[in-house]
């Protein structure tokens, strides 16, 4: 824990399977473009690394190559199930705007995927999760079963879900606050855009936001039921931008250490196929905003639910 290290330089410069979920007024997402259609590459190219990886798709009958997600890991213990249908996951908290445009496509065919179920969840500026405060100290200090030396709080693809000191399981909220939480559909484009804040971080871990996909399930007035997750992974953001976060309050605040990138345990730094966002934005002043996209290949017919 490094909360009261107010006299010192911050850190940062260190260079649920269920699916019910009740719907309130669910509609086709707003389409917000992902920079146009794929790139020959298939996929796009973070402003800091320029490069990307894709695999050619036997199956695809256009001349754009499909790709598919290396990054599925477990779901992390601060996973709550569709708790929020909504596309604005901000509601009071502060932070550098952050619009979040995915777009989900069959890895296979290329072709978008419809009304698949996204969920995405991430920390506040200080490293707090909704419904976990009690795991963390405040003012940006690491939750307590966060990674502090060997890094034990989320393992990585391949270990038991969601697990802490070596394996544990989900862990249940202790609050009722849901912010930085929501789940919306995919359009016929397949796209889908969230409205909220550039994550901050915490002890043992980069800066990221976690998701999921669910597909084959059905929308109804009463909820989205059945189907399977196809996809559990994160999201993740080059060391450029979170720089330029770090100076900008209340990120500024932080005294937490800071894992950079290449540090982190969970980020497999393959670029975009590892969940590496595309990312637009003032350099002279991230403050007025962020754009991150990334289109998502996944494959709808196996499940990846983080377990």
């Amino acid at each position: 824990m490094t909360g009261n290290q107010t006299d010192q330089e911050p850190k940062h410069k260190r260079d649920l399977t269920r699916r019910k979920v009740v719907v309130a007024g669910a509609g086709a997402a707003v389409a917000v473009g992902v920079g146009g259609t794929l790139a020959a590459s298939g996929a796009f190219a973070d402003e800091t690394t320029g490069t990307a990886t894709a695999t050619a798709s036997a199956s695809s009958s256009s001349s754009e190559a499909c790709y598919k997600l290396t990054s599925e890991t477990t779901e992390g213990p601060y996973y709550i199930d569709a708790d929020k249908i909504r596309r604005d996951i901000t509601e009071d908290k502060e932070g550098i705007p952050l619009t979040l445009t995915l777009k989900v496509i069959d890895s296979e065919t290329c072709k978008p995927i419809r009304n698949a179920a996204v969920d995405i969840w991430h920390c506040d500026a200080l490293g707090l999760y909704s419904g976990y405060e009690s795991f963390s100290e405040g003012g940006g200090t690491a939750p307590t079963d966060a990674p502090s030396g060997t890094p034990t709080g989320e393992p990585p693809s391949g270990a038991p879900s969601g697990g802490t000191g070596g394996g544990g399981g989900h862990e249940e909220p202790t609050s009722d606050t849901r912010y930085l939480r929501g789940t919306w559909k995919t359009d016929k484009h397949g796209l889908v855009t969230f409205k909220t804040i550039f994550p901050g971080w915490y002890q043992g871990r980069c800066v990221h936001i976690h998701t999921k996909v669910h597909v084959s399930g059905e929308w109804t007035d009463a909820g989205y039921e059945g189907g399977n997750t196809c996809h559990t992974g994160q999201l993740f953001f080059s060391e450029e931008s979170v720089l330029a976060s770090a100076e900008v309050d209340p990120y500024s605040t932080s005294t937490t250490t800071r894992t950079t990138l290449t540090e982190d345990m969970i980020y497999d730094q393959s670029g975009t196929t590892g969940g590496l966002l595309k990312l637009k934005y003032n350099k002279k002043n991230i403050a007025k905003g962020v754009h991150a996209s990334l289109t998502m290949g996944v494959d709808p017919d196996v499940t990846n639910d983080g377990t």
